[in-house]
């Protein structure tokens, strides 16, 4: 693997810096630890074709219920667009939570396989961007 030893980026740390978010991510090696430092729009583009599945349930009462798929998360609204809506909101706020506590939930293997979705989520700003991600299809009862 290509790393550059921690010590000589902590020599010319702006130049490192400077050539990851302009140029390309560096992978840098500290004792036995690898790790990589890469700019938000390199790591935006690693992420950009994941994709959540969701199922759509129609009520009897003609409201909308959205269950995404390899999450605990279930959503009842008036309309598609307004599930949608809410359950973006309780994916962000999952999202936070696994992040502040990462060491805890991907201790768990499923949980583990829900990274990139947990930072597509988290390198998205844009509500709509991550309602485009979201693939709606007829749950089955």
């Amino acid at each position: 693997m290509l790393a550059v030893n921690a010590t000589d980026v902590r020599k010319d740390f702006g130049r490192y810096i400077d050539e990851i978010v302009r140029v390309k991510p560096i992978f840098i090696k500290r004792s036995r630890d690898y790790f990589m430092g890469i700019s938000l729009n390199m790591a935006r583009e690693l992420v950009k074709d994941v994709v959540f599945t969701a199922d759509k349930y129609i009520e009897d009462d003609y409201s909308v219920t959205l269950s995404l798929h390899d999450f605990d998360i279930v959503m009842n609204d008036s309309d598609e667009s307004s599930a949608l809506d809410s359950l973006i909101e309780d994916l962000k706020e999952y999202a936070l939570e696994f992040y502040e506590d990462i060491e805890y939930w991907s201790s768990d293997i499923n949980r583990r396989k829900q990274l990139p979705k947990i930072l597509k989520i988290l390198l998205t700003n844009d509500n709509e961007e991550l309602k485009e991600s979201i693939i709606c299809q007829v749950g089955r009862s």
